[in-house]
């Protein structure tokens, strides 16, 4: 979502880290960027004002003048400030002294409320708490229903003493009492223990006198202890209003972007906050339950300076790893067994398990500058990669060696893929293993990731099956003519007991009776090691 502020704010940044020292008009120069960037996101012009103005407050103090470093220090200023306005700290959950926490989900219809209830339950499910999700959106068609079908995905019982409306009309039925429905729900966990509550109220799709009566009444019948206001991070402007709109009309705790993995600038999360006074508290970033996390304004700072998110990618990796597994490949590594293809995929299990690739690789610093790479990455070459290890025996999967000609054809067969395909792979997996075994012996990381180049979508070229040059079998003769010329000389020395004297120079058996190798008639390419010699040919 904040890809085209990212893009702008790091090429403003780019151009500071030319100069040695800021000028006042540097400075002014980078703000007027800085508020381009604001403004064409959909940020809230009085944030723009606040957010610009403390920038060039602190970026002309001594704190940048006196910096061995002024360019980093004005980034660093802008994270600060973006923090800032993003809500300052992470906000938790405030729970109820006595059981059962009650939370309201207010907003307006299309935001996401339904899907969201189930994606915060399932959270809460997996924290330890045992929340109940209460149908109280009587006046959406299906919106029973549907939050019935999310409950049972999520794992998470559902309270629906009403069915709602069942037609296509948004009309409340006759006789449904949603204020009703939400003390039933709060009286059913109090007698069946379950220790959190989520109501889910309905919406419109505008803000209405009809709709802040009905919200502020579930309010006063259960006394939430958060009343959370979701919104989509797609509609601009309009969510500040909303925003204040709810505000003033019912009141709420904390806010929940909704769709926060869309297309659109984002100006939304950047103003709600501060407009409202309210932090965000969570934040939806796909379709699935598991697409939910904790808001953390120092992290989404950090995103949109292209810095990375290494602590949330660290923290979906110690979910997603299995520590017994991480264990016995350490003692692998250790005892100096060879990394075999059975490893490989577990590993790329537990990745698979981390959910999103393109979302993992989004995280780590710098990968700005890849995302249109990152766009076109496949994320289905890990399921074939997949097929095509459980496509193998087990003695292939721990003896790679042995897969011929013949066994890739049955490989390939077998997992639908191509030969080139299990040559991509066995050329990767062997780049690896390599890798694996420079780590045991503490050699740390080799320069560059093997094989990672030929990833499709990934920055490199795929490959055709194309197989690397054979050698010269020894004793061939030589594409050139001198140098032709010269083998058959030193030929017809051998044959004749000969032994041709080496040129002066030659003390580490170089020349070897050629001609000088600055002499442009005795290069031949293809005498070049394999690979080099092709990047010579037809110059």
């Amino acid at each position: 979502m904040f890809a085209t502020l990212s893009d702008r704010l790091t090429s403003t940044f780019k151009n500071l880290r030319a100069k040695g020292r800021l000028s006042e008009a540097d400075i002014d120069a980078t703000i007027r960027e800085i508020r381009r960037a604001l403004l064409d996101a959909d940020v809230a012009v009085p944030v723009v004002r606040q957010f610009t103005g403390a920038v060039r407050e602190r970026a002309l103090s001594a704190e940048v003048s006196g910096a061995l470093n002024p360019a980093q220090q004005v980034v660093k200023i802008v994270n600060d400030e973006l923090v800032a306005i993003l809500g300052g700290q992470t906000r938790p959950l405030t729970f109820a002294k006595q059981p059962p926490t009650v939370i309201m989900l207010a907003g307006l219809q299309g935001a996401g409320k339904t899907t969201l209830a189930g994606k915060l339950a399932r959270w809460l499910r997996e924290q330890g708490h045992t929340p109940l999700l209460v149908a109280a959106d009587l006046q959406r068609p299906n919106a029973v229903t549907q939050l019935q079908v999310v409950g049972e995905r999520a794992g998470v019982p559902v309270l629906a003493p009403h069915p709602g409306n069942q037609g296509a009309d948004d009309v409340l039925p006759a006789g449904a009492d949603p204020v009703a429905v939400a003390r039933a729900g709060l009286e059913t966990a109090r007698q069946k223990q379950h220790d959190v509550v989520i109501v889910d109220t309905a919406g419109r799709l505008g803000v209405d006198a009809e709709l802040m009566a009905q919200a502020a009444d579930i309010r006063d019948a259960v006394s939430p202890d958060e009343v959370l206001f979701v919104v989509d991070a797609m509609i601009g402007q309009d969510a500040v209003t909303t925003a204040q709109a709810f505000a003033d009309g019912v009141g709420f705790t904390g806010v929940v972007l909704s769709k926060l993995d869309g297309d659109a600038r984002g100006g939304a999360a950047l103003s709600i906050a501060s407009v409202t006074g309210r932090p965000i508290m969570f934040a939806s970033t796909g379709e699935k339950l598991t697409d939910f996390e904790v808001f953390h304004p120092d992290r989404m700072a950090s995103r949109i300076l292209d810095m990375g998110d290494v602590l949330t990618l660290i923290e979906q990796a110690e979910k997603a790893f299995d520590a017994g597994e991480a264990e016995k490949m350490a003692g692998k590594l250790v005892s100096g067994e060879d990394f075999t293809l059975e490893d490989f995929l577990v590993q790329m299990q537990q990745l698979k398990n981390m959910g999103s690739i393109k979302k993992m690789f989004g995280m780590l610093p710098g990968m700005g500058q890849m995302r249109e790479a990152l766009e076109n990455f496949d994320e289905r070459e890990v399921d074939r990669i997949e097929a095509i290890i459980r496509s193998m025996t087990p003695g292939e999967r721990q003896n790679p060696k042995i897969i011929n000609g013949s066994r890739r054809a049955r490989i390939a067969r077998g997992s639908g893929t191509t030969t080139s395909e299990i040559n991509q792979l066995l050329e990767r997996f062997d780049g690896a293993r390599k890798m694996m075994r420079q780590m045991a012996k503490g050699g740390g990381m080799p320069g560059g990731m093997p094989g990672m180049g030929n990833l499709p979508g990934m920055g490199g070229k795929k490959s055709r099956g194309k197989q690397a040059p054979a050698k010269r079998a020894k004793g061939a003769r030589s594409g050139n003519p001198a140098k032709r010329a010269e083998q058959e000389r030193a030929a017809a020395a051998r044959a004749a007991g000969a032994t041709p004297a080496a040129p002066a120079g030659s003390a580490f058996g170089l020349g070897g009776g050629a001609p000088a190798p600055t002499d442009p008639a005795s290069f031949d390419p293809s005498d070049l090691p394999t690979g080099l010699g092709d990047l010579f040919k037809g110059r």
